[in-house]
């Protein structure tokens, strides 16, 4: 019985010193970044703008991707019967970029193919904008937060030589232990500029897959519509 209860005790020092190992683990890899000095500050900032967007852009672009299913095959069966208002209302009701690019050409029915067309493709070209909102922010965000870094590493290794000349000699631990502290900098720079710089791309070929489709329901609405008898 007592070997059981050392065991248990045992096991219970374990799991306490791995607990505080990995909270002093936590603890210093958060100092180690605060001292990658004051640009930091702007870094942390580029990392959060550049969360903020990619998530918001990422369930925009999602929404929309999946609120078109089926939507093309009821407008054609309502078109085709001749119930244009319903094709309408269902384009509406569907509050999609292909719902309101629909709605546009069917409120143009009986006027030349062309004055259609036009009315579709301007009504796509501001969905579009609206689905691209902000995402060339991430691109700025990829190309700044690491020459932010960059510029940090660089003020560290001023702020390091003039101590050096201050002191009138070089101190090999000092000068590699403050390379190290100010190459943080450079570090995070690169891993938010990375980071943006995937989201930026992920995002446009999400876009780009949308237009796609976008482009492919309106050839299919303008051939539905100049069918002989539509």
């Amino acid at each position: 019985m007592s070997f059981m209860q050392g065991m248990d005790s045992l096991n219970t020092v374990q799991q306490q010193t791995l607990e505080l190992a990995t909270a002093e683990e936590n603890l210093n890899m958060i100092q180690m970044l605060m001292k990658g000095g004051w640009i930091m500050i702007p870094i942390t900032f580029l990392l959060f703008l550049a969360l903020v967007i990619f998530f918001e852009r990422y369930i925009t672009i999602r929404k929309a991707t999946k609120s078109d299913t089926g939507l093309m095959s009821q407008v054609k069966s309502n078109v085709m019967s001749g119930r244009l208002d319903a094709a309408i209302a269902v384009c509406r009701s569907s509050n999609s970029a292909l719902g309101r690019m629909l709605q546009k050409g069917l409120a143009r029915v009986g006027r030349p193919i062309k004055d259609i067309e036009g009315a579709i493709e301007n009504a796509g070209k501001l969905e579009v904008s609206k689905l691209e909102k902000n995402i060339n922010i991430l691109g700025i965000v990829a190309g700044i937060a690491p020459m932010m870094g960059f510029v940090g590493t660089i003020f560290g290794v001023i702020q390091i030589f003039r101590e050096v000349e201050m002191a009138g000699g070089i101190d090999i631990g000092t000068v590699s232990g403050g390379l190290y502290v100010k190459m943080i900098a450079s570090a995070s720079g690169l891993t938010v500029g990375i980071l943006a710089y995937i989201g930026y791309h992920a995002l446009n070929m999400m876009v780009e897959r949308l237009i796609l489709r976008m482009e492919t329901e309106a050839v299919e609405f303008i051939d539905l519509l100049d069918e002989p008898g539509a």
